[in-house]
């Protein structure tokens, strides 16, 4: 198996060349069994990957160890749910399993666009095959998983501890989902700017494709800061890490995009803008690819250094090059249909969430490469850190939160100021009412106070919305309240379902805005000795050491410190924090001790208990002790953004309006003659 899963990888490079050639020749000559051939050599594509994953899975789940990325990434004792997850922990695997997902992606996207978008389908196949033979080349040229050592060891060298751990089983397969499906969207806007049909058939065409992978990469995120926060016991979620932000940056872009194609369809603006952000968030998927393969930033997320970040950084050059290239070229056709007729009105509004969106990518991109900038000017390796991020990205967040709330409620076109009295007067009443009871009880953090101000406004409009439809679905129809609401949302999935969103985005604002307040201190205890700590909200806790024990479990030996945690006097139970030193099948110690987190969650605060170590061997124990406000609800925050995506994503609901698609229909005509 392992031998066919690389002849596979063989034969899928030579495949996936022909599909790059014949697939572009297909759109230049208009031949129809051409663009078949391009089709077909996606899905045999698709079939060599299934079987090359399928070699990778069998050497790992056999224990073939005389499978060097076997044996660098598993052992006889780990666990068969992490011996699955191998696959995409190391770096070879990861990238057969990202090949594999975007020819799984692309042989979807191929079979439900059967017979429609005729122009741009060669072209489609043509730009997911050469993302395809990228990888496939990679693997084969550099970073081959089917490479074989020259003897066969006893046993492997295990998994890293910090990847044991459930987050990490479910995070990069959500990161890969939502950095694969990106190429889709992508492939469209190269298909129209070639084939030049620059009319919204694209927009409708890779509208569900670029929400599954805002959806995937949100999902992605969160899922990565829980298993920050869980496994690697500092007391945090997210610290601006280059890895971190690599994932953020085409987040931004997406969410972008989902904003202003609205105004597209809508009015037929910013269609320059639209093909931008979609090559833009395609290079930054790739470009945060090298950043974690090449080495040249340094993260505790990132794989060693090898020569396959420098494939991708060459890979990000040409598709850079290539994708905007193509837009220069076909600059002048995306004449906008109408103009901004007022500072005041939705597309502007819609606009300025562009514009702060881009801001904000492009500073932690600022950020993110600085110590390669600051190495290639003077000579001296400079990182920017947590506190630079927080100053600059803080003050754009809050005015991104702002207009979170605004956007949605004013008019079209141009907003009255009667419109504007209207809308406003409960959100704006709710933000002033929510900051000056702040003030009252004296919160001393200026930003959290804007934070929480501005999540009562976004709350006030989301909330408006859905009474106001719910209320004017119930008069229209005569349906009673619960089921006029379920109608409402599911008859206006995509309009609701961003509301809903939307109240994701303020509930992670609002955990945000606790950080200021985190409390942290360390203890040294003896059995039966107690330590006092008060919280955010003045509440005493009381930790009582009850001692140190060790024993093995599975492929590890285990330390574990425990306390009896009260609060104002009242007995909350026991937690207990962990040292483990994970070992081979011959309980040799591999790799160094990890931490495993005690946390008590509730919608007020997390107790966060770190064992950080027992005194010279006794059952005398060091912790370390974290009050942190508020996050639970970046957790569900979290689902219910991901909430908020199904919905909109949910098959049905309105549709393109008669009106875009007769704007469709008129710009392509334009654009077909002028190209």
């Amino acid at each position: 198996m392992t031998d066919l899963g690389n002849i596979a990888l063989w034969i899928a490079l030579l495949i996936g060349l022909w599909g790059s050639v014949i697939g572009f020749v297909a759109g230049r000559t208009g031949r129809a069994d051409l663009g078949r051939s391009a089709e077909r050599a996606m899905y045999v594509l698709w079939g060599l990957l299934v079987i090359a994953a399928a070699g990778l899975l069998h050497a790992l789940l056999t224990h073939d160890f005389n499978v060097e990325f076997v044996a660098a990434y598993t052992s006889r004792n780990l666990p068969v749910f992490y011996t699955w997850s191998a696959f995409y922990a190391g770096q070879d695997g990861s990238l057969l399993f990202w090949a594999l997902v975007t020819s799984t992606f692309g042989s979807i996207a191929l079979l439900v666009n059967r017979g429609k978008y005729k122009e741009l389908t060669p072209y489609v196949a043509s730009t997911v095959a050469i993302v395809i033979t990228f990888f496939v080349a990679t693997m084969v040229f550099a970073a081959n998983p089917f490479h074989r050592l020259g003897y066969t060891p006893v046993d492997g060298r295990g998994m890293n501890p910090q990847l044991q751990n459930p987050g990490m089983v479910f995070h990069p397969p959500m990161l890969y989902l939502g950095y694969t499906s990106i190429s889709i969207p992508f492939a469209f806007a190269v298909a129209a700017l070639l084939s030049g049909k620059l009319d919204t058939g694209w927009l409708h065409a890779i509208r569900k494709w670029t929400l599954l992978s805002w959806l995937f990469l949100s999902c992605g995120i969160i899922l990565g800061m829980w298993w920050a926060y869980v496994e690697l016991g500092w007391g945090g979620y997210w610290a601006w890490d280059p890895v971190e932000n690599a994932s953020f940056m085409p987040w931004l872009a997406m969410t972008a995009f989902l904003h202003s194609v609205m105004i597209q369809e809508k009015r037929g603006m910013l269609k320059r803008w639209n093909f931008a952000l979609v090559i833009l968030a395609f290079v930054l998927s790739i470009f945060g690819t090298f950043l974690t393969r090449s080495g040249v930033i340094s993260s505790v997320h990132a794989f060693s250094e090898s020569p396959v970040g420098w494939y991708f950084g060459i890979f990000v050059i040409l598709a850079a090059v290539f994708g905007f290239g193509l837009l220069a070229w076909r600059w002048p056709l995306l004449q906008a249909e109408a103009k901004l007729e007022s500072m005041v009105s939705r597309e502007s509004a819609f606009l300025y969430n562009n514009m702060i969106l881009l801001v904000i990518a492009f500073t932690i991109l600022f950020g993110t490469t600085f110590p390669v900038l600051s190495e290639a000017v003077r000579g001296t390796k400079v990182t920017v850190g947590p506190p630079w991020f927080n100053l600059v990205e803080v003050p754009l967040g809050l005015l991104l939160l702002l207009l979170t709330g605004i956007g949605p409620l004013i008019a079209w076109r141009r907003a009255s100021a009667a419109n504007l009295r209207r809308q406003f007067r409960w959100p704006v009443v709710a933000m002033l009412g929510t900051a000056a009871a702040l003030l009252l009880v004296r919160m001393g953090d200026g930003w959290s106070i804007a934070a929480y101000a501005l999540a009562a406004f976004v709350v006030a409009t989301v909330l408006q919305e859905f009474v106001r439809g719910t209320g004017a679905r119930h008069r229209l129809h005569g349906e009673a309240y619960p089921l006029a609401f379920v109608r409402l949302v599911g008859r206006n999935r995509r309009r609701y379902g961003g509301y809903v969103v939307h109240l994701g985005i303020v509930m992670l604002f609002a955990a945000f805005a606790g950080l200021p307040f985190k409390e942290t201190q360390e203890f040294t205890l003896k059995p039966g000795q107690t330590a006092e700590m008060k919280d955010p909200y003045g509440a005493t806790f009381r930790f009582t050491h009850q001692g140190v024990s060790q024993y093995q479990v599975l492929n590890r030996w285990v330390t574990a410190a425990t306390v009896d945690v009260t609060k104002n006097g009242k007995y909350l139970g026991t937690m207990r924090s962990e040292k483990r030193q994970y070992l081979d099948s011959v309980n040799r110690p591999t790799f160094e001790p990890a931490t495993e987190v005690a946390i008590r969650s509730t919608p007020a605060e997390d107790l966060y208990v770190v064992f950080a170590g027992s005194v010279q061997g006794t059952e005398e124990a060091v912790y370390k002790i974290v009050i942190n406000p508020l996050v639970w609800w970046v957790w569900y925050g979290g689902m219910v953004l991901a909430l908020g995506g199904l919905i909109t994503l949910w098959p049905g609901g309105q549709g393109p309006t008669p009106a875009s698609l007769r704007r469709a229909e008129s710009a392509g005509y334009v654009a077909r003659v002028g190209a």
